[in-house]
């Protein structure tokens, strides 16, 4: 098996992009910045292919790097991620112990403040449990993706419409396409800390945005799912709004998601 990494990128240099991140295969860099170029180059005897572009949005920097991915497995990645040496082959190693599998998810170092999983266990994801992972802890079957015909919202994430949410929407659509996802424990690297790139505190765009997201993750039970989500984490995010007004933006989220349709 070949492991081919793809990193998302905003104003690189790419050139110096791979030993920072510590690259220790062949690798797609989307760079999205002020012009359009395409280079390739190798690092430590490995392909570096760059494409770099003017438009924005995660999910099209991400579907740009599976429109040109070759690697069996697809690992994908953020500029701000650094690699532990030796990644390649506890990716492959988990692969191959599950060969049934077409997407897994791996540990990543995170400052606890971001900390939003870890897998203490090898075990599969479902339906109840897919919903916490970054979209740099997930590799997949380039094959597996293409027959489900699974790609990236341009609607979610960082330049995109609404603020984040187009992980949790991959990993959604992966498992409703009848693909097999699994946890592994192994640790792959650790993400170097920086400002949220889409995060502006917990204000009214916030909850509104959530709202939406939930609506596409969730259908009918969005509104279930958001008294749980204001819930459970209304001691750090409703400090400045009540529970109820929380609820009310996300709700009118969630009217905006079944307008869509």
């Amino acid at each position: 098996m070949k492991l081919q990494v793809l990193v998302a990128a905003v104003n690189q240099n790419v050139d110096a992009l791979p030993e920072k991140m510590g690259l220790e295969t062949d690798a797609i860099l989307v760079n999205q910045c002020g012009y359009a170029a395409y280079q390739e180059y190798e690092h430590k005897g490995k392909q570096i292919r760059c494409f770099s572009m003017k438009e924005r949005g995660v999910g099209l920097n991400r579907n740009t790097a599976l429109l040109h991915a070759e690697g069996e497995i697809c690992l994908f990645s953020d500029e701000d991620i650094h690699f532990f040496p030796g990644y390649e082959q506890k990716v492959l190693n988990a692969f191959a112990q599950n060969p049934d599998a077409d997407v897994i998810t791996f540990n990543f170092k995170v400052d606890p403040s971001r900390a939003t999983y870890y897998n203490e266990a090898g075990r599969r994801i479902r339906w109840y449990n897919y919903g916490r992972y970054p979209t740099y802890a997930v590799a997949a079957r380039l094959e597996a993706l293409r027959r489900a015909n699974v790609c990236f919202s341009l609607l979610y994430g960082g330049g995109a419409r609404y603020s984040n949410g187009e992980d949790s929407l991959f990993l959604h659509d992966c498992l409703k396409k009848g693909l097999h996802l699994y946890a592994d424990t192994a640790l792959l690297g650790e993400e170097v800390y920086r400002e949220s790139t889409w995060f502006e505190g917990y204000h009214d765009k916030f909850f509104f945005d959530r709202g939406v997201l939930y609506h596409d993750l969730y259908g009918w039970l969005a509104g279930l799912f958001s008294l749980r989500f204001l819930w459970s984490h209304r001691a750090q995010m409703l400090t400045e709004k009540s529970f109820l007004e929380a609820f009310g933006l996300m709700k009118k989220g969630i009217s905006e998601g079944k307008k869509r349709r």
